[in-house]
């Protein structure tokens, strides 16, 4: 097996790259600015030139080298090609065949959520498990699902965009992807946040249920689960109600994946055990009877979730 290869996660603002020993050994990584400009037409040239530099930097051979994985934050095909990726500017492009011949490298490319999941799987939250899904909570709602150790991306590479489920029939609100009552308006950061601030909002200055929340000041997320640790009422309410969408969402899932794990990941994951716990207090409530104790853990890997799972991509 060749020594080397490279993982790289394409950002809306940043590209992260690792140079990666083919054992999973993690060498050194490092950040670029993703420049969009010109419909994002100087993305892969920019990644290109930094591994390139790379190389020569390390005296690595290229023949050393297994070949570089990307997660791209849009729909990817089996054949590399991206369908409309609205945060880099492209179009339709074919993004292995491009890198392929800016590097000379071997190039394999898939969405970002599944690459994250596939890196989880390898060396994360998700270690020693072959059916995981990965679900990543944070501005949004997504996942990355993994059978047989396998990336599934589906026809359209639109696997795992658990987010725009729909949820709630009644809401009148739009979701960004232009439906309305998706998971990812009540369930992600932005979502929980909200909520609360729109019930605190029709409610003003509620009287029956005492709350810190009630400031005046924009609400986050962190602000609502740091004062649910606290005992706040209110707080603890949104919390278990984000946790019932998102429990009820993963068993259903479950009646057409069956995985042995659910990997928690996303910014929203640091609140640790109040949302792990309610998030699997509900899917226990409502999942089918033989995947009642399906294991929910935590992901490990952070942001470098990746561009582990770049290398695992290219290596397979």
């Amino acid at each position: 097996m060749k020594r080397y290869a490279f993982g790289i996660d394409i950002g809306g603002t940043t590209l992260k790259l690792g140079l990666f020993k083919t054992n999973g050994e993690l060498m050194e990584k490092w950040e670029l600015p993703t420049r969009t400009e010109e419909n994002g037409g100087y993305i892969l040239t920019d990644i290109a030139e930094a591994i390139q530099q790379k190389l020569s930097d390390e005296t690595i051979s290229a023949a050393d080298v297994a070949g570089i994985g990307l997660g791209v934050p849009g729909p990817v095909g089996k054949d590399g090609t991206v369908y409309r990726c609205v945060n880099t500017g492209w179009g339709i492009l074919n993004v292995e065949q491009k890198l392929e011949a800016l590097t000379g490298l071997k190039v394999r490319a898939g969405n970002d959520a599944n690459v994250a999941a596939l890196g989880e799987m390898w060396k994360g939250g998700g270690e020693g498990y072959r059916d995981l899904i990965m679900v990543t909570l944070g501005t949004g709602v997504g996942a990355g699902v993994i059978i047989n150790g396998k990336i599934v991306s589906g026809k359209h590479g639109a696997a795992g965009e658990i987010g725009h489920m729909r949820v709630v029939e009644e809401e009148l609100n739009q979701c960004t992807c232009g439906n309305h009552g998706c998971l990812e308006q009540y369930a992600s950061a932005r979502g929980i946040a909200a909520v609360a601030s729109h019930y605190l909002k029709v409610h003003n200055n509620p009287v029956k249920v005492p709350t810190r929340l009630n400031n005046g000041k924009e609400l986050t997320a962190k602000d609502i689960f740091d004062a649910a640790k606290c005992g706040d009422l209110l707080a603890l309410n949104k919390v278990d109600e984000a946790c019932k969408l998102l429990g009820k969402a993963l068993a259903q899932i479950s009646c057409v994946i069956d995985p042995e794990v659910f990997v928690i990941g996303g910014g929203l994951s640091e609140a640790g055990e109040i949302l792990i716990n309610g998030i699997q207090k509900y899917y226990q409530r409502y999942a089918f009877h033989a995947s009642k104790d399906t294991v929910f853990v935590k992901a490990r890997l952070g942001n470098d979730a990746g561009i582990y799972g770049g290398v695992k991509l290219v290596i397979e």
